[in-house]
């Protein structure tokens, strides 16, 4: 649904993408942000442009994303890249629908200043997104773009960038960013990226390498060689290190790892298995779970001074931990009331609550970045199914449902989740999937590998 109030004029700012101090797989950049005021008529706002994403299923509001202009003939190559990108992207989110170029009327050279918005009217866009492409000294290039109102005949926002001409790419997704959030009201999740186990030979011989990837799936880089079995890698909250769980010398064991350097170390000194490690929200501190004598425990290390202590004490099986956003609590799955079920404690481990109580088996809880969610993987009489639920127990919703689904993690702003999924038809693969809390907008996401155990970075800083 799409809905009009309030009054605001157009906004500007400048980002200036730096060149990473050290080798990076993205390539990652120190983003700083300068206002600017840019340099057109901004009308005053009668009505404020904007989708509903709390509401479920919404038709997709047309939008007309058009090539950014350029004045020589690789600026225009980049502007004509950089535009689809930014419509794919909004394309994947499922709340906007990319009006075909065909159907435009103005070319790009004629809106420099100010789109005719009688031409866009006409062909019933809500919104338009123009831009334009500048090569500057040595490798760097400047990208532009303003967001348009047709209805209105408002500027709603504008930015520019800089940065080497190889990041184009992730400066496409902050784009994408800036106008979900100017439409939605809600912080974008496009400057973001994947780790996952890319999946490769027959069941009975797999071999499980670390790969990363642009949250579209484009910038593809693996991270491991595959000699040794690797599982559930997680994103440090900088989005600069991953946990994860490997097989080195034949024993599971929780590691550290530098995406940018490939340093890993193992994280303390257990004498037997460590698994299902995660981050705090700070970075300071990984929850993670200790097996020994046939009993698993939850354990929190302090990063800094490798410091370990242990959460939970029973004779249950107590794994999967997860911290809520604010750190004070740890979402965490364990048997320890007879069948497989998920409770809430405290930090220190005290006053563990079980939430579930519906029919079948519950694990793989993740908390949601916003806090209001908890996400879970379910099994009932042999079906799964990816689910949310409120930390007080309330409010359980079943979003998928197939023959195996696992492993849910969070984009960043709490409002889209992906897991991976294997086919009944095709049991020897298996996909990442995306999909919003509402339970709508169902997509794929294409990998040139059968695809687990996904993870969800933050923002790039």
């Amino acid at each position: 649904m799409i809905w009009r109030t309030g009054r605001e004029r157009g906004t500007a700012s400048r980002y200036r993408l730096g060149v990473p101090s050290r080798p990076a797989i993205w390539p990652l950049a120190i983003l700083t942000v300068i206002l600017i005021a840019l340099t057109l008529p901004l009308a005053t706002a009668r009505a404020e442009l904007r989708v509903d994403i709390t509401r479920g299923q919404v038709e997709p509001m047309p939008v007309a994303i058009s090539d950014f202009y350029g004045e020589s003939g690789e600026a225009i190559d980049f502007g004509k890249k950089i535009a689809q990108v930014v419509a794919r992207n909004l394309e994947r989110s499922g709340l906007f629908r990319p009006i075909g170029k065909g159907a435009f009327i103005q070319r790009p050279e004629e809106m420099l200043s100010k789109p005719r918005f009688a031409d866009w009217r006409q062909i019933n866009a809500q919104a338009l997104v123009t831009g334009r492409v500048k090569f500057k000294s040595g490798d760097r290039m400047e990208v532009e773009f303003r967001l348009w109102d047709i209805f209105s005949e408002e500027h709603m926002v504008g930015k520019r960038l800089e940065s080497a001409t190889n990041q184009w790419r992730r400066m496409a997704h902050i784009v994408t960013d800036e106008i979900y959030k100017r439409l939605t009201g809600e912080i974008g999740y496009f400057d973001t990226r994947i780790v996952y186990i890319a999946e490769t030979g027959p069941l009975d011989a797999r071999i499980k390498r670390l790969a990363i990837m642009d949250q579209d799936g484009e910038n593809l880089r693996f991270l491991s060689d595959g000699s040794q079995l690797v599982l559930t890698p997680r994103f440090s909250p900088t989005a600069q290190e991953i946990t994860y769980l490997s097989y080195d010398q034949g024993i599971p064991r929780a590691y550290l790892r530098e995406i940018d350097s490939g340093q890993h170390e193992l994280l303390g000194k257990f004498p037997g298995m460590t698994f299902a490690p995660r981050f705090s929200p700070d970075g300071n501190s990984v929850v993670l779970t200790y097996a020994a004598d046939g009993n698993s425990e939850i354990y929190e290390m302090d990063l800094r001074s490798h410091k370990k202590r242990r959460l939970t004490e029973n004779s249950a099986i107590d794994t999967a931990p997860s911290y809520s956003p604010d750190g004070r609590r740890i979402v965490f799955e364990s048997d320890r009331g007879g069948d497989q079920q998920i409770y809430v404690m405290d930090r220190q481990g005290s006053q563990a609550r079980r939430i579930t109580f519906g029919k079948g088996r519950y694990g793989t809880p993740v908390w949601s970045p916003r806090g209001d969610l908890i996400a879970f993987t379910k099994s009932y009489e042999g079906r799964f199914s990816i689910g949310v639920i409120k930390p007080d127990g309330s409010g359980e919703r079943i979003l998928s449902q197939d023959f195996l689904v696992e492993g849910p993690t969070w984009a960043p702003n709490g409002r889209v989740l992906m897991f991976f999924r294997q086919s009944e038809r095709n049991p020897d693969s298996s996909e990442l999937v995306t999909i919003d809390i509402t339970g709508h907008h169902e997509m794929i996401l294409f990998t040139t590998t059968a695809a687990s155990d996904p993870a969800w970075s933050p923002l790039i800083p």
